[in-house]
């Protein structure tokens, strides 16, 4: 954490953020040509807000993408904003928000944790009903074969579809799923909004992404959700959603125990309900 706050007290690296935040996604050449700095300037910042883990990169071809990583800055507020009165608290709050609400030309959103435990062991976590209920309160039905289908449990309701498929899958390296189907019961136990609703539904199917990548004591996590409509609602749920599933996973694995408040609504929090 201590890597973060001097990542962030850099005014050039808080350039190099609010460029993200406008636009994710950018090569290195992209974000020097929106910068009054030098390609090599940008580099060095971008290698420090890396090792922050403020900024994880993906590659698509020859060419490597800078996403912004909310998954930081969610944990200072796990460790502090929740203990005195989060709604009381703006500051953090504003800034996670900059972070993760603007809608971005690359429908993508890029998280990467660093959780003390084996690659084993996290393959377990993000595919065992034992792990998957205490973190996330959502267990699936699969064989984990790429191709195969996955049956979807959560708040009661079973959610099946042929298109709800294991994209991907080498064990304790990578998993890829298609993302559930959005079905009319389960906007019903959210109590969504009919204009909610009808957006969602009308919304692409999208697809989540597990990196897995051992670094000693360590195992580097990167989760990547693709195929998301660009500026649409699903977009904004999974921006929300996912640095708290991330750091209720990390806190399970490494001290057995989970957060609190594991049933949180995030389409309430966004105004999505009734």
């Amino acid at each position: 954490m201590d890597e973060v706050f001097r990542a962030l007290a850099d005014p050039s690296r808080r350039l190099l953020l609010d460029s993200l935040n406008e636009r994710n996604g950018q090569t290195l050449r992209e974000l020097g040509s929106r910068l009054d700095m030098a390609r090599q300037s940008v580099s060095k910042h971008l290698a420090v807000l890396e090792a922050a883990n403020l900024v994880t990169t993906v590659r698509r071809g020859r060419e490597k993408h800078h996403h912004l990583n909310a998954a930081p800055i969610n944990e200072i507020a796990e460790r502090w904003i929740t203990r005195y009165e989060q709604d009381r608290v703006h500051a953090l709050a504003d800034l996670k928000r900059a972070l993760e609400d603007t809608p971005v030309e690359k429908p993508s959103f890029v998280y990467t944790t660093y959780i003390q435990t084996t690659p084993e062991r996290l393959w377990q976590a993000l595919t065992e009903p034992a792990f998957t209920e205490r973190y996330w309160a959502i267990t699936f039905d699969s064989d984990w074969a790429p191709g195969s289908a996955m049956t979807w449990h959560t708040r009661g309701l079973t959610i099946a579809d042929p298109e709800q498929v294991v994209v991907e899958s080498e064990p304790y390296r990578r998993l890829s799923y298609a993302w559930h189907t959005l079905t009319p019961e389960w906007a019903e136990s959210l109590d969504l909004t009919d204009e909610a609703r009808d957006r969602l539904a009308a919304e692409p199917r999208s697809k989540v992404t597990f990196e897995i990548e051992p670094l000693g004591e360590q195992v580097k996590l990167t989760v990547i959700h693709d195929d998301l409509e660009p500026g649409g609602m699903a977009g904004s749920l999974m921006s929300h959603g996912w640095p708290r599933v991330l750091a209720n996973l990390k806190t399970l694995l490494e001290t057995g125990e989970t957060l609190p408040d594991l049933q949180q609504n995030t389409p309430a929090r966004l105004g999505l309900t009734h």
